[in-house]
């Protein structure tokens, strides 16, 4: 079986990484797709990132009724700093007769050479990028595989900015994580 990890911050998860998955699954013919987010990315600067626990459940949340989708709480359980290396043996071992595709989006490319024992990650699974607006691929890898996707340039960041200041961000997210965050009273 040929499965799709998804990792991110998800901050919030938005129609842009529905697409992406979905997409990317069709493309590939992969069995389901995991969505995992990161308790602590290690890229980026933590201020302004909802409670790990608020963005699992809007990803359990935008993944309903999509029975591809998966959302796994394997980072948020091992807590502190995020590594893909260590998420990888996990899946590894709870995968160990299927084939493991993890996806990134091109704007994470430029971060590759930072990650923990990336040698070894390549040896685990089949790297896939996917295209992604203002992020244009340049010289990729041997070892990467990409993926063209739509563009649907949204950003968790554009989305966060929008409710601080108190404008309409309805349809970058689905019904429900829009309820949720106004529910929640998150990014304000």
């Amino acid at each position: 079986m040929k499965i799709g990890i998804l990792g991110g911050t998800f901050n919030p998860i938005h129609i842009g990484h529905l697409i992406l998955a979905e997409e990317v699954r069709e493309k590939l013919k992969l069995a389901q797709v995991i969505f995992v987010p990161t308790y602590l990315p290690p890229h980026k600067d933590n201020s302004d990132i909802a409670p790990a626990h608020a963005r699992l459940a809007m990803i359990k949340l935008a993944i309903k009724g999509n029975r591809y989708f998966l959302a796994s709480d394997i980072e948020i359980k091992r807590d502190g700093r995020s590594y893909t290396i260590d998420t990888l043996k996990e899946f590894e071992k709870a995968y160990p007769q299927d084939e493991l595709y993890f996806i990134i989006g091109s704007d994470l490319l430029k971060y590759l050479d930072d990650w923990k024992d990336l040698q070894e990650i390549i040896k685990m699974v089949r790297f896939i990028v996917a295209t992604r607006p203002g992020y244009p691929l340049e010289k990729i890898p041997s070892h990467i595989s990409t993926i063209p996707i739509r563009a649907v340039d949204i950003s968790g960041f554009e989305i966060r900015k929008a409710i601080k200041e108190d404008k309409s961000f309805r349809y970058l997210v689905s019904e429900a994580v829009l309820r949720y965050i106004d529910k929640k009273r998150l990014y304000r």
